[in-house]
């Protein structure tokens, strides 16, 4: 199916990874399914690491479907984008529709990116995972698909100073075998998170990391953030944003 929209998206994408000098090292991309429907859940460190676990589907002629939050729709350009690239909107309040949406695409042989951690992790280790992934791909009969992006948070995530323009950061994806998801979601969950942990362990050990250096997990010597330090920085986020609503709510 011809789908220009998603074509002109990724030849941008890859313009401006040629533009920063971006490295992109693929691992295990055989890994990818050549057809049928898969769950392809991705680690979450970065704001832009869609970009080079969409750019790994290519290389096995698959297009990529993300869960995206609803409230981006409010971009024009992005609702836009979404209409046409297949993409499904995630109310965070309501996410039954959503969830429909992604089985039946998964039915219909798409493959759909699951970020499992649901936000981008400060410490840069993997956090508990929610069972999204794990009941789509039970409910729909389809395998998941590990899938490990490092590097990307070197150039934008959450929290650090954007390191825009050419600034020639390696970025390795590495792709694992594809899981059998099991009836018992929790167990199904367990296996996703240990292959995924594996897989992330066996990247930072290729990946040249600095001592102290703020992207480092801190598990490296780096000056990241500790699971649970991370974990407090995003309960006082929550809760900020929750007292800035209050005065709206009673309004």
């Amino acid at each position: 199916m011809a789908e220009p929209i998603y074509r002109a998206c990724e030849i941008l994408a890859q313009l401006l990874v040629r533009a920063t000098g971006t490295q992109i090292t693929f691992v295990g991309e055989e890994n990818i399914p050549a057809r049928g429907g898969a769950v392809v859940a991705i680690n979450h460190t970065s704001y832009v690491d869609f970009i080079p676990a969409a750019l790994a589907m290519r290389r096995r002629h698959r297009r990529l479907r993300f869960m995206i939050k609803a409230e981006m729709q409010r971009v024009k350009i992005v609702d836009f984008l979404i209409k046409r690239n297949g993409a499904i909107p995630v109310d965070r309040g309501s996410g039954a529709d959503a969830y429909a949406a992604a089985v039946q695409a998964l039915q219909d042989g798409e493959l759909i990116a699951v970020y499992s951690e649901a936000t981008i992790s400060r410490s840069f280790e993997l956090k508990d995972f929610r069972t999204g992934a794990a009941r789509m791909a039970i409910e729909a009969g389809a395998p998941i698909v590990p899938l490990i992006v490092w590097g990307a948070q070197r150039i934008w995530t959450k929290g650090l100073p954007r390191q825009l323009g050419r600034k020639k950061v390696p970025v390795t994806v590495a792709v694992g075998r594809p899981l059998r998801a099991e009836q018992d979601v929790a167990r199904t969950n367990d296996v996703l998170r240990e292959s995924m942990t594996v897989l992330l362990q066996e990247v930072q050990q290729h990946y040249s990391h600095p001592a102290g250096e703020c992207w480092v997990p801190h598990r490296l010597g780096g000056g990241a953030p500790t699971l649970d330090e991370a974990a407090q920085m995003e309960a006082e986020e929550i809760a900020v944003r929750a007292a800035r609503r209050k005065p709206h709510q009673s309004r």
